[in-house]
């Protein structure tokens, strides 16, 4: 018998039916559904120093439990003394079973760390179905040891869904649990 997370599990057997409903769809391909996170983290100090960039994809690897990608620039600012194709940040896109866990382990675990915390802002969306929330430390997930970290950094953590408005994405969400503020 194959492991299946307990919030696709719950998607399939109880949410898709209630969003359905709620929505009025005629069939059940048209209820919106996760498709991917993606977590990214920009490190604006890795022009000077390299390792910041191994040091963030072995952190993001931890967390995603999937291994992280270096982002390079795209282009050249004098300013910020950064060249074309340097690298400049990490990125983890999650899909399936690991999407799923990720999320488990987001609503139930992490967010309860975060200090002060009365949940999370709504006007995250993107006007497409997609919802961006940033996370201001990395060490509210509990993968990573606070004692083994040169710094804390933040990132950005994009919900993708099929969603085709922000209603209908904010309600597919609300029923995975993250706790928008009222």
């Amino acid at each position: 018998m194959n492991y299946v997370p307990t919030l696709k599990e719950k998607y399939n057997s109880e949410y898709a039916v209630a969003l359905k409903e709620e929505f009025n769809y005629a069939n059940v391909m048209e209820v919106p559904r996760l498709e991917k996170i993606v977590l990214s983290q920009g490190i604006g100090a890795a022009t000077a120093d390299k390792k910041l960039v191994d040091y963030a994809i072995d952190e993001m690897s931890r967390i995603a439990g999937q291994k992280a990608i270096a982002t390079y620039s795209k282009k050249d600012i004098s300013n910020f003394k950064l060249r074309k194709g340097m690298p400049i940040g990490a990125k983890v896109t999650l899909r399936g079973e690991k999407m799923y866990e990720f999320l488990e382990r987001l609503v139930w675990s992490s967010l309860p760390r975060i200090r002060d915390f009365n949940g999370i802002k709504k006007n995250g969306f993107d006007g497409r179905g997609n919802y961006t929330l940033g996370i201001t430390e990395q060490i509210i997930f509990p993968e990573i040891d606070i004692d083994k970290t040169n710094r804390i950094t933040g990132m950005d953590i994009t919900f993708v869904t099929t969603g085709k408005t922000d209603k209908e994405a904010k309600a597919l969400l609300q029923k995975f649990g993250l706790p928008f503020k009222k």
